[in-house]
């Protein structure tokens, strides 16, 4: 049985818009909490960016590949009395990736920690025991992180100094560089890469993020490597029927035009089909979209000139192909560090322009799952981080792709090109037209230490009273796990807002 709502026992309508991971876990709690949640999505599709898109018999999820953190499933799931066993299936990978570096010297990261750890030793004498206290180090961040801080709204420096957070704060190295941390343990430069690539791909450059995010390593490589079976929009799937079962109405192809404000609160929420009376509103879809295209002035708190200041994390380039053959060398996730590392990160972060020899990834879920793709086929996304608001006509396109082609097929050992039966790209104009995207970012904020936590844009809106925000581009910050977390902070924060103002 639901819990009663607020302190009266009244049922609250709340609008969320965006239909991602944030979304849906923020409408499924305060469904269970008693309240009218309506969930609008301007697709035709559920997910966010961990929509899926089938064609010619292969099934590609167009973001989100992989999965680590488990546990942040499992928690939002035991809200709910399921479990993941309960949902769908989860596969350990092993290897649970490869890193590829020059002249196709390849590194598979095994499941087993205690052989990883030998592997270090190998490239590096002494590393296998740096690498162990590297990870314990990352597994106290993971835990205070987890159980503390990552779960806080972000209003003010005072949630940190409860807790002992602040006494911990040089302990979790939240005013220490990543780049200057990785180095004190680690000196071969194949293991400052693969130990620095999830900054690279999720963040800002590594001497600009905060060493806290070795939580990340720990979870990569101690944790493990999990694939869901059927892929990642299984889980979204998973998500939306948790939510409707709770009661949420879910309507896609239904974009929200207009936030009709009264007196410092949202009073309706205009759609291209209708109006709806909204309580409270929960933004999950692109922050500054929904304060620049959807508020009036009034009602805006960062200018245009905030948004213009901040790190973004990477935009991408993606190709989703579809292959007439099996490619024996590639494993589930494959890493293409075969190129300079920094000069890659600088032309991202700093040059904002497109790269020169750039790092990219392979992900072949066929490896492990043959539900998505033909018999004797092959499914890939290739995916180039690349720097936020770059113009990206085909023509570019093109050419990356194949020089992403040539390389791959050198590592392969064979020619794929003239194998490829199904071919889609996807780039910065894309998430700026599907997910109205600021500068076509795919990752939200870097997570730079004056963007983490209470630097972050805020939850709760300044001028907006009834009005929340939820997903990348506020706490706790990019990728699946933080999308779930933010979710859930928000609906909580909407819970004791709706309490306090009876």
């Amino acid at each position: 049985m639901p819990h009663t709502p607020t302190r009266n026992g009244k049922s609250k309508k709340i609008g969320v818009i965006g239909a991602g991971f944030a979304g849906m876990a923020a409408g499924a709690i305060l469904a269970k909490e008693g309240h009218e949640v309506t969930v609008l999505e301007k697709n035709d599709t559920i997910g966010g960016r961990a929509r899926t898109f089938s064609e010619k018999g292969f099934t590609f999820d167009m973001g989100p590949s992989w999965y680590w953190m488990p546990d942040v499933y499992e928690r939002f799931f035991e809200r709910f009395s399921r479990s993941v066993a309960d949902l769908y299936l989860l596969k350990q990978l092993d290897p649970g990736f490869a890193v590829v570096f020059a002249d196709n010297e390849t590194v598979d990261i095994p499941a087993d920690f205690d052989e990883l750890c030998q592997i270090f030793e190998q490239i590096e004498t002494g590393a296998a025991d740096k690498l162990r206290r590297f990870i314990a180090d990352g597994e106290f961040k993971y835990r205070v992180g987890m159980d503390e801080m990552v779960y806080k709204p972000g209003h003010s420096i005072t949630e940190f100094i409860s807790l002992r957070l602040f006494g911990q704060a040089l302990q979790l190295q939240l005013f220490s560089s990543f780049s200057k941390h990785a180095r004190r343990f680690f000196k071969d430069p194949r293991l400052l890469a693969l130990i620095e690539f999830p900054v690279l791909f999720l963040g800002a450059m590594p001497r600009d993020t905060p060493a806290l995010y070795s939580l990340m390593n720990y979870s990569g490589l101690k944790q493990g490597t999990f694939y869901p079976m059927g892929g990642f929009g299984k889980v979204a799937d998973t998500f939306q029927d948790i939510a409707r079962q709770a009661g949420v109405e879910f309507h896609t192809s239904e974009t929200v035009e207009k936030l009709e404000t009264t007196n410092g609160r949202v009073r309706h929420i205009h759609t291209t089909s209708h109006s709806l009376q909204a309580d409270v509103v929960i933004g999950s879809a692109d922050y500054r979209h929904i304060e620049h295209a959807l508020l009036d002035a009034k009602d805006r708190h960062y200018r245009e000139s905030y948004w213009e200041e901040r790190t973004f994390a990477p935009s991408c380039l993606l190709f989703y192909l579809g292959i007439d053959k099996r490619i024996s060398r590639l494993r589930h996730h494959n890493l293409f560090f075969d190129q300079d590392f920094a000069l890659h990160a600088e032309e991202i972060y700093k040059e904002k322009k497109w790269p020169t020899a750039p790092l990219f990834y392979v992900c072949c879920p066929s490896v492990t799952d043959p539900s998505v793709a033909p018999e004797g086929h092959e499914n890939l996304f290739m995916l180039m981080p690349i720097a936020t608001g770059l113009p990206d006509p085909e023509p570019i396109r093109e050419h990356y792709y194949q020089l992403l082609m040539d390389r791959l097929e050198k590592f392969a050992g064979e020619t794929i090109r003239d194998r490829v039966v199904f071919k889609k790209s996807y780039c910065v104009s894309d998430f700026k037209s599907d997910y109205n995207a600021y500068q076509g970012n795919a990752y939200g904020l870097a997570n730079t230490l004056r963007q983490t936590a209470i630097f972050k844009p805020k939850l709760k809106s300044p001028k907006v009273s009834n009005l929340f925000f939820a997903g990348q581009l506020t706490v706790p910050g990019p990728g699946v796990p933080p999308a779930i977390i933010s979710g859930t902070i928000a609906a909580h924060e909407v819970l004791k807002y709706l309490n306090s103002s009876l």
